[in-house]
């Protein structure tokens, strides 16, 4: 904020030079600050940067018998930076409610008043009395007294805003000087004779309705008698110069509606006529039937179709473009021009506008709440009026009508108010349900006919215009807010938050303006040939016996020769060459517009009407009207994109972005949600930066965050709603319950039974046995989840080809791709999901399920892969790779072995629980090998399952088929590491035990029984040895299983490898030492169970790593074992034949001891 109070504050060094300058300049000069570039220089080129709003351009010469419509134009900018800084400034000040005099926390830290709530709101709240008769010291001494300590600090922090309220008051003297010199000096303002001067004057009248309605949410009595208190402070007691003027302007607009009435009441009758006439515009626009029967919206007249509609319907694009306008001039117009509602025709204008409304834009979130001003303001003149035609209705018998029209009137702004609550909503639901059929169709047949774009683009702009105008209502009305500054002011109005028609409006509206950006160089050829055309028809009506007739001025004459001229001087285009065609028409329009400016002002001896009656005459189009169609397809030519952003743009949403995304979120993967809106909603953020104010530059930074924001919300959102649809594909109601119906066997058996039993009599499906018969559905109660799946199947393939290829969002310096976003999200995805399904809720999920599981997931990712023009595959395997090697990637090119290795946490956790549960057993499940089955098998469940389920030959195949050579490599030296401690244990025993082994080696040699038998029994911990002896046995039968699981899935997925590797290892050279290549090869082979002895080997790798073996204590070992056979566990050892083992592993101690 402190920038923004610099870059006010800088421009005035003083508060009383910039009063100086406010009277010295008179005019749009001195508004330098509020106007752009393109509006600043009085005397500007002949170019399309004269254009302001609409294509009005800007003149700055003209005849003085015309009106000057530069004021008109740049006064209207004016207003719309005025407004801009009224918001900052209630941003700021955290939107206080200056009526209430309800003020936050915030807003006495913001820094634009002293932090002494007592005196600042004593001030306000007696305005318009001067603070020396409010005793403030007796209100807070202390206050006061830092106040005057303080007094220039706090000066230069209220200048700007005091010199805001300056420009309010400018603005107000301009502009109402310049509406009422409109109003009395231009002879027609109805919207088929003059439409450009009418929409200039109209929205200078809004915007000066606006400006001074918006007003009333800024505190501007507590700016100025705060300022002026620190003003007298500072000097001498003595006011600012323009204190006065200020308080007879705040009190004249408390409230704004009050002094609107006062000072607009002689521009009433002209604001009474122009709402009557564009009454039967507004009719149309309501009557959604009629727009769906007659045409308006469709290509074709439904009742002529050989005919384009904009033949059939004349006029008819160019006004309803202009409908969202029409609204707000009756809204206005009648909030500040009561009177005029006491018009017959007014009654009907003004209910169909206000029965479909219920907020009141001002600037853009912020609103006033429509019935409630119509009843403070409104009704009480219309009472009054009633008063007085009662009044007189004995005496005059005019008064009896009305009386008559102001009690329908009365009764109309009493019952509107409850019908909006109870009908607004529906009313607008279903204009949106007419919009998104016939632009759903205008797309379609413009897409298939793209060469009559060009003829019906005023419709497309029609169509744009409703649209973009139902969207805004919706979302100034979804979230139920009030505007900030009267939060205690609810709409109590309920709004469906789940419109799926909002997506389907967004997508409309970017498709067709997608089209017109395509096709815009044959718009701008059709445009070109019309112009052609047009100036042989003026050139013909300007020779007309009527114009002759005429005497016009020699300067208004020479305007139209050089309008023709204009038009005739058009490059014609030829062939394929248009869009190279460079063609300004601003001259043109600049001098159209000055003859309009000349020939509707009362000033003229030539006016509009002479101009109608010496040319309609011909049969033809009027002059009048042949030029305003002219210029209208002129912007076509050079101003169709700014055409395209008014009608087409809704860059307002920014400041609804909340409500957008909440919406966005409800309706994108709801039941009516198209995944295809999508890139419309994300599009939108486009044209959010639009919004920032250039008098408020720190806007443009803000809302491209929010902007940026927005768009990475709906992101997460939609790739949300991606994992969803492929998580619900692989689910057990998706591709997994495909996979539990009837196996082969099932149905074979199912069909021998039915050819035994024969066919019942009745007609049921189902035999006695309870089968179904062949040829019948099997499952028809299943019907709804395959509808579901193929519906689920349907959206995920769609969204993924609807991402795939949208073009990249653009928000400032921020690209989104969204093929990227989608690419990581179902990597992602799947790796979730990978390490969610290694587990069920008791323990470790067995291999093959998981297996199968996994290959369900990877079907779906190859789905969506044949829709998104990247390799996801290559992304699978990827994921795969990480998480069964994690390690640095040199690792996987080196051949030494790397001090530190390094896992994937999936095949981590798999290799922790073979180890922890199956070769230590520590949950005490009683684990036994069983050679015969090549298994492990358990007493009780470990976990989830018996050993055997986990723990056999198809299981570990299964592992190595989803790990790999990486996963089959990390529990090998996860078994080895294990082997390793044992044979630490054993070395362990054999040092504490040498001298009794060398005892018993001594007697065992001499044939003494007595001492080999003393000795034996003085070895210690005998038992425990064994447990270790046969836990490494259990390690070396886990890892030959292993090695076979390993070299099965080698030999069925790469058997020429496999045979390689075969064949070789039968040519290994027994060399001592081995060469470093000769064993990693024969480690390798053995990996595999290739090599004859693999427990040797496997021991012998084992013992080369951890550098064991080379104490002569182990020379003691064999006489270690045969100790084992005094220990009592032998006492309790059976052999099983069902197994092959013995009950307590002994067949694994023998294996060890091997």
């Amino acid at each position: 904020m402190a920038k923004s109070r610099q870059h006010f504050s800088s421009q005035d060094s003083s508060v009383s030079s910039p009063v100086g300058r406010s009277r010295e300049l008179d005019g749009p000069s001195r508004w330098t600050e509020y106007l752009g570039p393109q509006m600043t220089p009085p005397t500007a080129s002949r170019s399309s940067r004269n254009a302001g709003p609409d294509g009005l351009v800007q003149s700055s010469g003209g005849s003085q018998k015309g009106l000057n419509i530069k004021w008109v134009v740049q006064l209207t900018e004016v207003a719309e930076g005025l407004l801009a800084k009224m918001y900052r400034l209630n941003q700021i000040l955290d939107y206080p409610d200056p009526v209430g005099h309800v003020f936050s926390e915030a807003f006495w830290k913001a820094g634009v008043f002293p932090n002494y709530p007592k005196i600042c709101i004593l001030l306000s709240k007696k305005f318009p009395e001067h603070f020396s008769k409010l005793q403030l010291e007796r209100v807070d001494k202390v206050a006061l007294d830092a106040l005057h300590d303080s007094a220039e600090l706090h000066l230069q922090s209220l200048e700007p805003w005091v010199q805001l309220l300056l420009d309010l008051m400018t603005f107000r003297e301009q502009a109402l000087r310049l509406i009422l010199d409109l109003s009395s000096t231009v002879i027609t303002l109805l919207p088929h004779q003059n439409s450009l001067i009418l929409h200039a004057f109209m929205d200078l009248f809004c915007s000066f309705v606006r400006v001074n309605l918006f007003s009333e949410k800024m505190p501007r009595k507590m700016v100025l008698q705060v300022y002026n208190l620190l003003h007298a402070m500072s000097s001498n007691d003595r006011d600012c110069d323009f204190y006065h003027r200020l308080v007879q302007f705040i009190d004249s607009y408390d409230p704004p509606l009050k002094g609107l009435h006062e000072d607009l009441n002689f521009v009433s009758p002209r604001i009474g006529e122009v709402l009557e006439a564009v009454g039967p515009i507004i009719f149309l626009s309501t009557d959604t039937r009629k727009l769906r029967n007659e045409g308006f919206l469709s290509p074709y007249h439904p009742r002529y179709p050989d005919i384009l509609t904009n033949s059939a319907h004349p006029m008819r694009a160019q006004d309803l473009a202009n409908v969202t306008s029409y609204r707000e001039w009756v809204l206005f117009g009648y909030l500040v021009c009561p009177d005029e509602l006491l018009r017959v025709t007014s009654i009907d204008i003004a209910m169909v506008v206000l029965k479909e409304s219920l907020v009141l834009t001002l600037f853009r979130d912020e609103y006033i709440l429509l019935h409630e001003d119509y009843h403070l303001y409104v009704l009480p003149r219309i009472l009054e009026s009633k008063k007085m035609a009662k009044s007189g209705r004995s005496k005059q018998k005019e008064a009896d009508l009305e009386y008559s029209v102001a009690k329908q009137v009365e009764k109309m702004i009493s019952g509107v108010h409850e019908q909006a609550f109870v009908s607004c909503d529906a009313i607008h639901r279903e204009r949106r349900i007419l919009l998104k059929q016939e632009i759903g169709r205008m797309v379609l047949f413009f897409t298939d006919q793209p060469s009559l774009l060009a003829p019906n683009i005023q419709m497309v702009f029609s169509a744009l215009a409703l649209a973009q105008s139902e969207v805004l209502w919706y979302f100034q009305h979804v979230g139920n807010a009030s505007s900030k500054s009267k939060a205690a002011r609810m709409v109590p109005v309920d709004i469906d938050p789940s419109d799926p028609t909002i997506g389907f409006l967004l997508d409309g509206m970017e498709r067709l303006c997608c089209l017109v950006r395509k096709y815009i160089a044959a718009i701008r050829g059709y445009a070109l040939s019309y112009l052609s055309t047009c100036a042989g028809r003026i050139r013909f009506l300007l020779g007309t016996p009527g114009m002759i007739a005429l005497d016009i001025d020699p300067s208004l004459k020479g305007l139209f020769h050089q309008i023709a001229l204009h038009l005739e001087n058009i490059p014609k285009p030829q062939g394929e060459n248009i869009s190279a065609i460079t063609c300004d028409l601003s001259d043109f329009r600049k001098d159209w517009l000055t003859i309009l400016m000349i020939i509707t002002s009362s000033r003229s001896s030539t006016n509009i009407r002479h101009l109608e009656k010496a040319t309609v005459s011909t049969g033809k189009e009027g002059l009048l009207s042949e030029g305003n169609l002219a210029y209208n397809w002129s912007r076509c030519v050079d101003e169709l994109e700014s055409q395209l952003s008014k009608y087409g743009s809704l860059k307002k949403l920014y400041f609804h972005h909340q409500h957008l995304t909440a919406v966005f979120r409800n309706t994108m993967f709801g039941p009516e949600g198209r995944p295809q809106h999508c890139c419309a909603w994300l599009g939108v953020a486009s044209s959010f930066p639009e919004c920032a104010s250039p008098i408020v530059p720190e806007e443009v930074t803000k809302i491209g965050r929010d902007a940026v924001l927005y768009v990475e919300s709906l992101i997460e959102s939609i790739m949300g709603g991606l994992e969803g649809l492929i998580n619900i594909l692989d689910s057990e109601g998706g591709f997994g319950a495909l996979e539990i119906q009837l196996l082969s066997e099932q149905a074979a058996s199912y069909i021998n039974h039915a050819s035994k039993v024969p066919i019942p009599s009745t007609k049921s499906p189902k035999l006695a046995a309870g089968f179904p018969l062949p040829g019948h559905e099997s499952y028809p109660e299943n019907n709804s989840s395959i509808k579901m799946l193929e519906a689920a199947m349907q959206r995920l393939t769609n969204l993924c080809s609807v991402l795939n290829d949208m073009e990249p969002i653009c928000v400032l310096n921020h690209v989104f791709v969204l093929r990227e976003y989608m690419r990581e999200c179902i990597l992602g995805n799947f790796r979730r999901r990978l390490l969610a399904v290694l587990k069920t809720d008791n323990d470790l999920q067995r291999p093959s399920v998981l297996e199968s599981l996994i290959r369900r997931h990877i079907s779906i990712v190859l789905l969506t892969e044949q829709h998104i023009s990247m390799d996801l595959t290559q992304g699978i395997r990827e994921v795969l790779l990480t998480e069964a090697f994690s390690g640095p990637i040199s690792s996987l090119h080196l051949f030494d072995n790397p001090t530190e290795q390094h896992t994937g946490s999936a095949a981590e956790a798999v290799c922790n629980w073979y180890i922890e549960n199956i070769i230590k057993d520590i949950s005490g499940a009683g684990i036994l090998f069983a050679p015969i089955h090549k298994c492990f098998k358990s007493t009780r469940p470990v976990g989830g399952y018996f050993a055997d389920s986990v723990a056999d030959l198809r299981e570990l195949q299964a592992f190595v088929r989803i790990f790999g050579g990486y996963g089959v490599d990390r529990l090998d030296r996860m078994l080895k590491e294990h082997t390793a401690a044992l044979l630490n244990c054993i070395e362990t025993s054999l040092r504490s035990n040498r001298e009794v082994l060398e005892a018993v080696s001594s007697s065992l040699h001499s044939g003494d029984r007595i001492e080999r038998e003393a000795s034996m029994k003085q070895i210690v911990d005998v038992d425990t040895v064994i447990e270790f002896c046969v836990q490494a046995g259990l390690a070396l039968a886990f890892n030959g299983l292993l090695a076979e699981a390993a070299g099965a899935v080698l030999e069925e997925g790469a058997p020429l490898i496999y045979s390689l590797l075969a064949g070789v290892v039968k040519h290994i050279p027994n060399e001592i030492p081995e060469k470093k290549e000769i064993r990693r090869l024969r480690g390798v082979a053995n990996s595999i169970g290739i090599v004859c002895d693999h427990d040797s080997q496997w021991v012998r790798s084992i013992l080369e790593e951890v550098g064991g073996a080379n104490d002569s204590s182990w020379n003691l070992l064999p006489y270690l074992f045969a100790t084992f056979m005094t220990s009592t566990v032998w006492n309790t050892t059976a052999f099983n034949v069902e197994t092959g083992g013995f009950n307590n592993n002994m067949h694994c101690l023998a294996r060890w001891v091997h």
